[in-house]
Parts: C-alpha cells; sequence; structure tokens
C-alpha cells in the first residue's frame, strides 16, 4: 500500500485496514500521520531512508514504513532500534526473505535479542513464558516485523505467503537471552560481537519443539541424556533439517538445563559439537522415510543435519524445570536461510520530549 487512508473515524480506520488486508487478523493501532512521525522520530533516522527491499513484492522498506509497521504492532517509541535492525537481518541476502515468504513450509522469523537493548529498548522477556503472552516488547516487536513483511513485503496467505499451514509465529517471535543468569557467555559474544553490543539475530524457524529432561543427580548421565534428547527434537526425522540438511536451528536452555551442561564440564563450543554428532542420520533411514531426498548409495553412511556445530545456536531463556526448547527451520534457498545478526544501533535513538 502507498499513500494516505482517510476515515471518518479510528473504529472506520481499522475496519478499513482489515478490508485491505494490512493487518495479520488482529486489531492494529491506527498508524495516523502524528503517531508514526513520532515512532520515525525516535529511531533518530531519516524518514526517507532506505533499508532495503522485502520480497516477495520487493517493497521499499523506508524508515518511515517500518514506523507504519511498529505503530500498527503496538511498540513503543523504545522498540524502534530493535525493530529496525530485525528489518536489517531479513532483507540480508544470505536470510532468503524472499523464497521463506514464498515457501509453503511453516518457518517465520525468530528474533533472539542480545546486549543492552534487552532493557533499554524493552524490557524484552527472557525468563517465564517469555514466548507466549504478556510481554509488550516481545509482543509487538516480533509483529512489527510480520507486518512490514506482509504490507511492505507483499507476503499475503494463499497468495504470495504459500505455508500450507503456518504457526502462530507467525504473529510474533521475539525472544532475550537471559545473559545475567546464563553460565554460558552471551550468544552474540560467541557470533563475534563485543559483550557492550547490543544485536538482533533472525532466523527462520519451526514452532518451538518442547524437549523434556529430567535430572538424577548423576552429572555425566544427566549431561548426556540432555544432549540426545535435545539431538532427537533437532533432528527428527520429519523435519527440514534431517531431510534437506545443511541450515541452521536453535536450542533454547532453560536454567537448569544449562547448568546440567556446564556442570559436565561443557561449553557452548562443545554443546555444539556434541549436538552436531548426534543430529545425524544413516542413508538407509532417510531412503525409508524420505525417498525422494535421499542421496548416496552406501545405505550406513551418516547425513548429518548440520554443516558444522556453529549452525545450531545455543542460549538459555525461560524458566526452571523439565523442558527446554529446540527451534529446527526451514534450511532451504540459495543461501539455507541462514540466520542473520545485526548490530542494533540504539546510539542514534533520540527521547522524544514528554515521552
Amino acid at each position: 500500500m502507498s499513500g494516505v487512508l482517510t476515515a471518518e473515524s479510528e473504529a472506520d480506520a481499522l475496519e478499513h485496514l482489515h478490508a485491505l488486508g494490512c493487518t495479520d487478523g488482529l486489531p492494529v493501532v491506527v498508524p495516523t500521520p502524528e503517531r508514526v512521525e513520532r515512532m520515525q522520530l525516535a529511531s533518530g533516522l531519516d524518514a526517507d531512508l532506505v533499508l532495503g527491499e522485502m520480497g516477495p513484492g520487493n517493497g521499499v522498506a523506508s524508515v518511515r514504513h517500518v514506523a507504519i509497521a511498529a505503530v500498527m504492532a503496538g511498540c513503543l517509541p523504545d522498540y524502534m532500534p530493535v525493530v529496525i535492525a530485525a528489518v536489517q537481518a531479513v532483507i540480508d541476502p544470505r536470510f532468503d526473505l524472499t523464497e521463506m515468504q514464498a515457501t509453503t513450509h511453516c518457518t517465520a522469523p525468530l528474533i533472539l535479542v542480545n546486549g543492552p537493548a534487552r532493557h533499554d529498548c524493552g524490557p524484552i522477556a527472557s525468563g517465564f513464558g517469555a514466548l507466549g503472552p504478556g510481554h509488550r516488547a516481545n509482543a509487538s516487536i516480533g509483529r512489527a516485523l510480520r507486518l512490514a513483511m506482509m504490507n511492505i513485503g507483499g507476503a499475503l496467505p494463499g497468495s504470495s505467503d504459500m505455508a500450507l499451514l503456518g504457526h502462530p509465529g507467525k504473529f510474533t517471535y521475539c525472544l532475550a537471552e537471559d545473559e545475567e543468569h546464563s553460565p554460558l557467555p552471551p550468544l552474540h559474544v560467541a557470533l563475534g560481537f563485543e559483550a557492550e553490543d547490543s544485536v538482533v539475530t533472525v532466523i527462520g524457524a519451526e514452532a518451538p519443539h518442547s524437549v523434556l529432561s529430567s535430572a538424577t543427580g548423576d552429572t555425566a548421565a544427566d549431561a548426556e541424556g540432555l544432549l540426545e534428547a535435545l539431538a532427537a527434537g533437532l533432528a527428527g526425522l520429519a523435519t527440514n533439517n534431517a531431510i534437506l540438511t545443511g541450515g541452521c536451528a536453535v536450542v533454547v536452555l532453560n536454567p537448569d538445563h544449562a547448568h546440567i551442561l556446564t556442570a559436565a564440564g561443557l561449553d557452548r563450543a562443545g554443546i555444539q559439537a556434541r549436538l552436531y554428532e548426534r543430529a545425524a542420520h544413516s542413508v538407509g533411514t532417510l531412503k525409508r522415510v524420505a525417498p525422494a531426498f535421499a542421496r548416496g548409495k552406501d545405505d550406513s553412511a551418516l547425513r548429518y543435519c548440520f554443516q558444522a556445530p556453529e549452525d545450531i545456536l545455543v542460549l538459555m531463556a525461560g524458566g526452571s524445570g523439565l523442558y527446554s526448547m529446540v527451534m529446527p527451520s526451514w534450511c532451504a534457498g540459495p543461501h539455507r536461510n541462514r540466520a542473520v545478526s545485526v548490530r542494533i544501533e540504539s546510539d542514534q535513538f533520540c527521547a522524544l520530549p514528554g515521552a
């Protein structure tokens, strides 16, 4: 959509936006010029600055257009630096946005937030129920990206967005790492950023797959059992990671599970290596389950779900207990829908008078 729409009332404006297919099906905040200007000004960036194009419609993602999406999603101006960074991540060619938006797979952009922006641009939840309701920043930041992908990128269900069923993360999918309590260094530091940087990492992911693992008090056995459970979730024979291979995935450890693994002497690289080794299937098994995608003549040979251990992103979030989560990915497209990290440029953020 382009231009300025008019309506007699906010209620009429909302219904008009629904009728035009500009919403995600839920009510939105009407993006009046005053609200959009306030959101854009808070970014500290020129309204006409072009961040890039969003496929499959190749719409121009200007700061103004992203601000419109942020207003509609219910964002506070404080959230704009994170929204801008998330948009920059998905328009990076390595993310394969055009192909991801048009696939029949259920993939959705999972936004992982690290660094001071978790507090300065939020708070963005990282504890109990962080991927569920009740967290305004998480909900509206993820939703802003989705509305941008729809209204700028032109991905509409059943016409250009061909996901056969989708999943609720296509409304919003945003999480911060619980850096303060994690026994592991922050994810963004492992990815090469400085600890004081704020970073958004976006990956096209399925809905969370719950992984159940209960401790017995035997440190070594508990760690081995947990690794087996996590690998089973990552390498499930019904996932693209197992059948197509070569993509990325996310492991979100709850605090108890993170401490089980580190108590056994594993750092992040060790966890990734162990999971990589276990996330594999024989060619014979793949021929039996998905013969159209099976490759190789030696049925006993292993096909690994990932190209390298580093393709498994490991972080800690959520409440303590029995359950961690894994998020398999689409792992298709020219770049296998790589996870992309972008530094959040919060230095340009402008505090609004009276805000």
